[in-house]
């Protein structure tokens, strides 16, 4: 049966699916001579197939039809009949309550279904395949979730005499006279008069090539009857559509058949509506056969939901009954099913993940009461409630047998570094390594200087691991790391090398983790065996994200900064406000504080008309600021380069420091108090939070300036005016996100989040946290997805991950 063509059996299997009459099988008896038998051989075991029987049955069929040619007219009929008899005997059977083999079957054939190209559509050829591609649709799967992105309420035509402008209206009506066009140089602009016998409308189109104008002008006769759609304007005394959507109506068509409520779909160049249009009918057709019900029943009448079939069909090719206002909303029951779809496969991969999770064999590494305080009293500062309230969920997850996996989110400066080296000496004093992997070496050499500098560690071997170090000490290193005798290892990336091999990988801690894939953070946790797992991140997670990528992790927020931290003044200013900007750094640098400068490209772009941060700091030590020592520090930089000018900005040997976003997180300097941010509408919310937080680490007031430009865009002052009101590194993150979206927030390819095709998860909010819901219930109750009713659901959720079900739990 394999080398049966896809395409026959899956057209050939939906027609075949019912029962066969009594007077059919007669006919078939009474054959004198059996015809198309070629044919009809596929067709049966398309049949097989498409029922999903038994396999010795599918191949019987298939097997005795092997010699049919060589039987005789009485043994073909026989075989014929026996095999129908068969498939009949299979139909009755689907009546009967489903087994977890049936239901499996039934959900294998449709999603072998949804995997067809396109192509083999009707309609679809090479040329309409390769535009289709550039919507990313290629196969059937991807045409059903090609949502239209507005319908047109076309369900009643109105007289011509009767319409109001500015509103949306359907005529029906013939064309008078010939379309005619007017020229304005290359550009061309055609006309058609309409009328339905109320009055005259006209329609018009605007700046036509000259070609596509010629087309247009031929298309449409006098006399042609039409059905034309659009904006309603006034013009003088006449009533007009400019570019309407205009169908060419046939003798014989009735014109009611035709008032809908009409879907407009995404394009691209050299794709035309009227074309998706087409296609998608013949799509809808075939939903019953491609399409699979796989949400249990009792969640489907829990919510309310609509069947997934009355869900795409509704969608593709609305009924009358439907709201178009609902449908432009993207609020109607129909776009409730899919976001809530959507979403419900993601929390239910993550309802699994935190199952798995809490069933992975860890390490318990408890630590005695006066032990942890005796490190805490070692400190040089008083920990924050905030802090220790952290410090204890980690110190209890730690304790537990399973492993911890917990994120840890703290805004700027809150203290997080020191947790993670407490959590870390909880790690060491049970004989274990533990390990912090940071974004940057200038994050890790942070991290290294300040916790060495902790008296907290004191006393322990702690190595730091990057890429760029020389060969012998590299060495050096890594056989302590595979020895054991360095207990806290501080690095980048480098650490998710095959060469590094850990003795005893008790603690994995990544920070900033939203700068790293997810592939990187399976890497390391796979350096241990199933080691404790804490990520860290100074960019809060608004709440959307905390239920979506975050959302098989345990969160603790350390939401209070340690005292005498002072908030930072915002201030914005418009580009016609340099030269007070650059006051403002000589009388930071006059009353002994240093400022940062911060651009968003290295270099000079053709593309981009930005200020950079290498031209610039040339240009502020030559001409503006020569009095004053200018430094440069960019990605690009060689490792011993960053290190040699963060040395002499920290000794204040340095004045301004000129930089790109390679400052983002681990730079303190106490005596920074001033921050310009160059083009600030260029950055995320966020991000702007992040370089804001270099500056007021000491206790001098700082100010940050966000210089930006507004001549592009209004909104860019509305967004940035939010940095100005608030120091609330949450409520920033809110508005970030919701202004930029989730992918652009964290950046989709880090993220480990699906793409999304209907749902939006700051518009959807209240749908995430039913599908949350109602796949965390589930996994409750049916922890591995065994149960009958849940087959088609693992299924389904196994193909839409396609692996990635570890990966997405990595935090």
């Amino acid at each position: 049966m394999n080398d049966i063509p896809t395409r026959t059996l899956a057209d050939i299997a939906s027609a075949m699916r019912k029962p066969l009459s009594f007077a059919a099988k007669n006919n078939f008896a009474h054959l004198s001579t059996v015809k198309g038998l070629d044919s009809l051989l596929p067709a049966l075991a398309a049949q097989a197939l498409a029922l999903c029987c038994p396999e010795h049955i599918a191949r019987a069929i298939a097997e005795g039809f092997q010699d049919f040619h060589k039987l005789t007219i009485e043994k073909q009929k026989e075989l014929i009949l026996k095999s129908l008899e068969m498939i009949n005997n299979i139909n009755t059977l689907e009546k009967k309550p489903h087994t977890r083999h049936d239901i499996s079957c039934n959900a294998s054939f449709s999603l072998q279904q949804l995997g067809r190209p396109v192509a083999e559509l009707p309609g679809i050829g090479p040329k309409t395949a390769a535009l289709l591609e550039r919507l990313n649709v290629r196969t059937f799967e991807d045409l059903l979730y090609l949502v239209p992105r507005a319908y047109i309420d076309r369900r009643t035509a109105l007289p011509i005499a009767r319409l109001e402008p500015g509103s949306h209206a359907v005529v029906i009506g013939s064309v008078q006279g010939t379309p005619f066009i007017k020229s304005a140089g290359r550009m061309r602009m055609l006309e058609m008069h309409v009328s339905d016998g109320s009055a005259v409308m006209a329609a018009r189109w605007f700046r036509l090539p000259q070609r596509y104008a010629a087309l247009l002008k031929n298309k449409y006769a006098d006399g042609d009857r039409v059905m034309m759609s659009g904006q309603v304007k006034s013009f003088g005394y006449r009533l007009e559509m400019h570019h309407p959507e205009i169908e060419l109506l046939e003798p014989d068509d009735d014109p009611g058949s035709l008032l809908a409520i009409t879907p407009l779909y995404p394009l691209t160049d050299g794709l035309a509506q009227k074309t998706v249009q087409r296609i998608m009918q013949a799509l809808v057709k075939r939903i019953p056969e491609i399409v699979h019900e796989y949400l249990p029943a009792e969640v489907r009448s829990r919510f309310n939901l609509a069947g997934l079939q009355e869900a795409f069909s509704h969608l593709h090719q609305p009924a009358a009954a439907d709201n178009p206002g609902e449908l432009n909303a993207a609020t109607s029951r129909y776009h409730h099913r899919i976001v809530f779809d959507e979403f419900f496969m993601l929390q239910l991969m993550l309802a699994l993940k935190k199952q798995g999770a809490a069933l992975e064999q860890g390490v318990p590494l408890p630590i005695p009461d006066s032990d942890l305080r005796a490190c805490i009293a070692k400190l040089p500062f008083q920990m924050t409630e905030a802090q220790m309230r952290t410090l204890d969920d980690i110190r209890r997850d730690m304790a537990a047998p399973a492993p911890m996996h917990r994120l840890l989110q703290g805004d700027v400066g809150s203290g997080k570094t020191v947790v993670s080296l407490l959590a870390a000496c909880i790690a060491i004093h049970n004989g274990y390594q533990a390990a912090i992997m940071a974004p940057t070496e200038i994050l890790a050499a942070q991290h290294y200087a300040t916790i060495s500098r902790l008296p907290s560690g004191h006393g322990l071997h702690i190595a730091m691991l990057t890429g760029n170090q020389p060969r012998p000490e590299r060495a050096r290193l890594l056989e302590d790391i595979r020895s054991g005798s360095a207990q806290l290892i501080i690095g980048t990336h480098a650490l998710i090398q095959e060469a590094v091999s850990f003795q005893r990988l008790g603690l994995v801690i990544i920070d900033e983790q939203h700068k790293f894939g997810v592939l990187q953070r399976a890497d390391f946790k796979k350096k241990g065996a199933h080691p404790h797992i804490l990520v860290m991140t100074a960019t809060p997670i608004p709440r959307t994200l905390g239920l979506t990528v975050y959302g098989d992790l345990d969160i603790s927020v350390i939401d209070q900064l340690p005292p005498g931290r002072r908030p930072v003044t915002t201030r914005l200013f418009s580009e016609s406000r340099r030269t007070d900007v650059y006051e403002l750094v000589r009388r930071a640098v006059e009353t002994g504080n240093q400022a940062f400068i911060v651009y968003p490209l290295v270099e000079a772009s053709e593309k981009l008309d930005l200020l950079d941060a290498t031209r610039m700091a040339a240009h502020l030590q030559q001409d503006i600021f020569p009095e004053l020592r200018i430094a440069l520090l960019h990605g690009r930089m060689s490792a011993d380069e960053k290190e040699a000018v963060m040395r002499d900005f920290s000794a204040g040997r340095t004045h301004v420091l000129v930089a790109t976003t390679v400052i983002e997180v681990g730079i303190d300097v106490p005596n920074a108090a001033l921050m310009i941010i160059e083009h600030a509408e260029r950055f995320g919310l966020s991000q702007l939070h992040q370089l804001r937080g270099r500056v007021g680490r000491g206790s001098e007031e700082s100010l940050c300036v966000l210089l930006a430009q507004f001549s592009a865009s209004e909104d860019a002052r509305r967004r940035l005016t939010v940095m100005e009101q608030s120091n609330d590194g949450f409520r920033i993150a809110e508005e970030d996100f919701n202004i930029r979206g989730p992918g652009d927030f964290l950046g989709t390819r880090q993220s480990g989040l699906p793409d999304f095709r209907v749902a939006h998860i700051g518009r959807d909010i209240r749908v995430l946290q039913q599908a949350r819901s109602a796949a965390f219930d589930l996994v409750n109750g049916d922890p591995l997805l065994e149960r009958p009713e849940h087959q088609s659901l693992k299924k389904i959720l196994s193909r839409r991950w396609k692996g990635r079900l570890e990966l997405a739990g990595i935090g």
